[in-house]
């Protein structure tokens, strides 16, 4: 690691800044989408906070519940807070997939047909199985009329309504997973140039289908900021091209400690904030 090459480690810093500035565009499109009201800069922030809180906690889950938590305190009503954070996350998701999907082929042509020849078809199939999960909870408010008094239908409905302002209208749905394929195109990039960096024989290519679905992977919930789970799914999926285990190890290490670097300013963000209400939404749910 300490023979990484110092001016590919920096360019693959740089794009993932530029992944974060990415990042914090899809988050406040689906902020938009909702129509809720919270700045830019606002929201740039309180990504930071909670990037720095996925360092700590379990998965991406901890840094969720963070930003909900903040974006409440900053003026969002509970509901909206909850429901940007959740539907950006469903994004992401939707964007790994599609991404996944469309470079498989092209993958298929350069890799071991023995070795990748399941991954264009279990691929589609996320994506669809991803589909169906949007569409089933844009669907959460068909519930029966006897239920709807209850509380639990009634958030349920509101996240359906805010689903379908956020996926079934052509110019959020473009934006939203626009940047959300964006995002996971620059942190492949970044990846190819830390590999780069340790010269590892791998191309940009490799790392724009093999990276997503260990980006998938490492949204669960079972480790600290994916650290385990992460470098066990990269030793896997780079095995694919002919990586050896130990060099795709150490591409893991160094993405992860760069992935902590960029947490920092998050930390102190939030060691410098206080919470105060900026701004207030009218409603504390959606009509």
């Amino acid at each position: 690691m300490l023979g990484a090459d110092a001016v590919d480690l920096t360019v693959a810093g740089l794009v993932i800044f530029v992944q974060l500035i990415i990042s914090v565009f899809r988050w406040h499109a689906v902020i938009i989408a909702i129509q809720a009201i919270l700045p830019y800069w606002q929201t740039f922030r309180l990504y930071l906070i909670g990037l720095f809180f996925n360092q700590i906690l379990p998965s991406s889950v901890g840094g969720d519940a963070i930003r909900i938590y903040k974006s409440y305190r900053a003026g969002l009503t509970i509901s909206a807070a909850a429901h940007s954070v959740i539907l950006e996350r469903v994004a992401t998701v939707l964007g790994l997939l599609i991404l996944v999907a469309a470079a498989a082929p092209f993958f298929q042509n350069q890799a071991n047909q023995i070795n990748t020849s399941w991954m264009l078809s279990f691929s589609i199939m996320m994506l669809l199985g991803g589909i169906g999960g949007v569409v089933l909870i844009m669907c959460l408010d068909r519930a029966p009329y006897r239920f709807r008094s209850w509380k639990l239908v009634r958030v349920l409905s509101n996240l359906a309504a805010d689903t379908r302002r956020t996926f079934l209208s052509p110019t959020h749905t473009y934006q939203v997973l626009g940047w959300g394929i964006v995002g996971h195109v620059t942190g492949s990039v970044a990846v190819y140039f830390i590999a780069k960096s340790i010269e590892l024989n791998v191309s940009v290519l490799d790392c724009l289908v093999l990276m997503p679905p260990v980006m998938l992977v490492t949204t669960l919930p079972i480790s600290i900021a994916g650290w385990g789970v992460r470098e066990g799914a990269m030793v896997a999926a780079f095995a694919l091209v002919g990586v050896p285990a130990h060099d795709a190890l150490v591409l893991s290490i160094l993405f992860g400690m760069m992935a902590v670097l960029f947490a920092i300013p998050g930390g102190i963000t939030w060691l410098l904030t206080t919470d105060k209400k900026v701004e207030t939404i009218a409603d504390e749910t959606h009509p």
